[in-house]
């Protein structure tokens, strides 16, 4: 079985998240109305009961680190589209790291099926929930919500989440909807007969339930989830991408689509969009493509072993995790860094992707062949750069 990344069906990068709702106030669509809509759209989990104490300013701002949760509930409309029942768990989890000058950010991807402790956490509900050893990390969601995979995330982590995002079905499909399609390059195509995902190779602009077909699939695709997880991350910088473009920000109607359907969608502890907003406007200078991605250090266990089936996370994790409490880059900024497999999202080709899940993070990051990239790309199920 390969490894489990993140889940196909629901993902978002917070690029989109803030990036939007900071544009949806600040723009001349950013009535008392229109806010206030939006607001009351917003749900709420709770806050954050944390594990680990936040640290001390080094200077006018700190790193943030934020949340950034994909669910797998399928009682929203249109969400069961497969026949497959969602556990209410998340299936897909990054976390965002921002660096304190916000000049750049890079995203960490947990495996929903990895096994980890679980701390003592409670429920929207109020209901405690116990700490366990060895569960999968996907149950912590399902179980006490975002304010429980938090504090996992805590605890796993040893970093201090400062918030969290949480994003539906509906919200992707909507949001896709809503900006009139993103653009992707198929390499092959892909035929699922097993849950009725049919896409021809070629280059096409994909609407609600096309890129939600081709995030989630994973059957009928290279890698299985590594390539899955690949894919994702290529499309969530194409559809940044296309929110932040010309022919998104000049359409009022568009971005206020936008945001409605965003809004709708997401749970969060920042109580409102006003402080979505704040958040935004301190990551302006970021650009959707110049966020990095990496899987966390991971491998499965090995067949016959009672864990057959499940991820471990590796101890080269923890220079991860150092890295984001010294606040410093992913990669080390003296090695040569390693093209991208593949081509800029608005081209033919895909966006830049991660390394692989089981590459060593303290390790120079190595230059690659074309003929490498172009590998890397067709084991993944992306186009390679032309």
């Amino acid at each position: 079985m390969g490894a489990e990344v993140t889940s196909g069906t629901r993902t978002v990068v917070l690029t989109v998240v803030v990036t939007m709702l900071f544009l949806a106030v600040a723009t001349g669509i950013g009535t008392w109305a229109f806010y206030d809509r939006l607001n009351s759209n917003l749900g709420s989990g709770g806050d954050i009961e944390h594990l680990v104490d936040e640290p001390e300013d080094t200077g006018p701002k700190r790193p943030l680190n934020i949340l950034v949760l994909g669910t797998d509930g399928r009682d929203c409309a249109g969400c069961s589209i497969d026949g497959e029942g969602g556990a209410g768990g998340s299936d897909s989890t990054i976390l965002l790291h921002v660096a304190a000058d916000r000049e750049s950010a890079y995203g960490i991807s947990i495996p929903r099926d990895a096994l980890v402790d679980r701390p003592e956490c409670t429920a929207p509900d109020g209901t405690t929930i116990p700490e366990a050893s060895g569960v999968m990390w996907n149950e912590a969601y399902a179980l006490g919500g975002p304010t429980c995979t938090a504090r996992q995330t805590e605890l796993l982590t040893g970093i201090p989440i400062d918030h969290y995002l949480a994003l539906d079905f509906a919200g992707f499909r909507g949001m896709v909807d809503a900006v009139g399609g993103v653009r992707i390059c198929i390499p092959e195509a892909i035929d699922d007969e097993e849950h009725n995902i049919f896409l021809p190779a070629g280059t096409h602009n994909l609407r609600g339930k096309q890129a939600l077909d081709y995030v989630r699939n994973r059957s009928s695709t290279p890698n299985a989830d590594l390539g899955r997880m690949r894919r994702q991350q290529y499309f969530l910088t194409a559809l940044a991408t296309k929110v932040l473009s010309a022919g998104t920000l000049t359409r009022p109607s568009r971005l206020a689509s936008f945001a409605t359907e965003l809004s709708r969608s997401i749970t969060t502890d920042v109580g409102s969009v006003a402080g979505l907003a704040d958040l935004a406007g301190q990551m302006r200078n970021l650009a959707p493509g110049s966020i990095e991605f990496e899987t966390v250090p991971n491998e499965a266990f090995p067949e016959g072993d009672p864990n057959w089936g499940r991820l471990r996370i590796l101890p080269e994790a923890d220079e991860l995790w150092q890295r984001m409490l010294e606040d410093r880059p992913l990669h080390d900024p003296a090695a040569t860094a390693r093209p991208s497999p593949t081509g800029s999202p608005s081209s033919t080709a895909a966006p830049d992707s991660p390394t692989s899940n089981t590459s060593p993070v303290e390790s120079p990051v190595e230059s690659v062949t074309p003929e490498e990239q172009e590998k890397d790309a067709a084991d993944n199920g992306l186009c390679s750069a032309a």
